[in-house]
């Protein structure tokens, strides 16, 4: 009878030990042995992208959050540019309670953004319709229309208004072409005189039209046909597939156009010659934070108001995130 090999003499040999094999190094081991036999990156290698990245940390400490944390700061105090600060806590900010002109400011400003800003939109959605029919000439269209957006906050622009809107202005000029006489100048009048600016606002649609355009164009058209087959009219289309699909787009519009009114500040320096004039009309909030820190020299309330602007503007963004669930509609939905 053959003679059988020991048991583990016989797994010895199957598993090659016995013709002289390597045995296998532990998973450990290999790791470390990978790691030391891998390449050593050289130091401009592993810090190159913070090279890369330093201006614009130097950007945001510099020029952001120093800034930023400096007029928290002098909020807390009484400073008038010219000696130390001297921290009297929240006393600024019990001022604002008894200042009369804090709540008009308030209120001017609010009246501006509430009736510009959905003017504006409306504006910029109707003529991105239009646009969207593929007229020919779009892209001269669209870059004519977009320049009152970067024209409307220059100077130049509020010059011209304020030259168009006074009393012997181009627009008491048509006016009075079409048998209108008698009329006021809309700059100086305390009843049309925000008015104006409002329609200055109005008139800076090109950006926004530029977007809603843009998100029109990723409507299938499918959709229309469908809807058109199915017996839909134009008004039908539009409620029912364009403004659903077009939400994402008129809500990034909102809260942009909405922080950008609350920060207006040229138009209203520039028309009223920095007074908020006639009778404080024109007296957007900024222009008040700017008479207090540069014109009285109180920047510490300046700085006050500055941050309650940054709150307001924060709530009511938070306020547009939260209300977004119920009318803003997005692809996976």
């Amino acid at each position: 009878m053959p003679e059988i090999d020991d048991p583990p003499t016989a797994l010895l040999t199957a598993g090659g030990e016995g013709r002289g094999d390597t045995p296998a190094a532990p998973a450990g081991e290999q790791r470390g042995r990978a790691r030391r036999d891998r390449p050593r990156r050289s130091f401009s290698d592993r810090y190159a992208h913070y090279v890369f990245l330093a201006p614009w940390f130097a950007g945001l400490f510099l020029i952001t959050l120093g800034p930023l944390l400096a007029s928290l700061y002098l909020s807390f105090t009484k400073y008038n540019l010219l000696n130390a600060p001297e921290w009297t806590g929240l006393e600024n900010y019990r001022r604002m309670f008894g200042d009369p002109r804090f709540y008009h400011a308030l209120k001017v400003t609010f009246i501006y953004v509430g009736v510009s800003v959905p003017l504006q939109l409306a504006l910029a959605l109707a003529l991105a319709v239009v646009l969207d029919r593929g007229i020919g000439g779009l892209a001269v269209y669209r870059s004519v229309y977009y320049l009152p957006s970067l024209l409307g906050t220059s100077v130049a622009v509020a010059v011209l208004w304020r030259q168009m809107f006074g009393a012997d202005g181009l627009v008491n000029g048509l006016l009075g072409h079409l048998g209108l006489h008698n009329l006021p100048g809309w700059i100086s009048d305390p009843r049309f005189a925000l008015g104006s600016l409002i329609a200055l606002n109005v008139w800076t649609f090109g950006a926004p039209m530029v977007i809603f355009l843009a998100g029109l164009r990723q409507i299938p058209g499918t959709y229309y046909e469908a809807a058109a087959l199915d017996g839909a009219g134009r008004i039908r289309r539009f409620t029912r597939i364009t403004l659903p699909l077009l939400s994402p787009v008129v809500f990034f519009n909102l809260v942009l156009q909405l922080i950008h009114a609350f920060q207006s500040f040229t138009q209203a320096f520039i028309v009223s010659g920095g007074e908020g004039g006639p009778a404080d009309s024109t007296l957007f909030y900024t222009l008040y934070i700017y008479q207090k820190g540069f014109g009285s020299f109180d920047m510490g309330y300046a700085a006050a108001l500055a941050w309650v602007l940054v709150l307001i503007v924060a709530v009511l963004t938070a306020i547009n995130f939260i209300a977004s669930k119920f009318w803003v509609f997005y692809g996976d939905e």
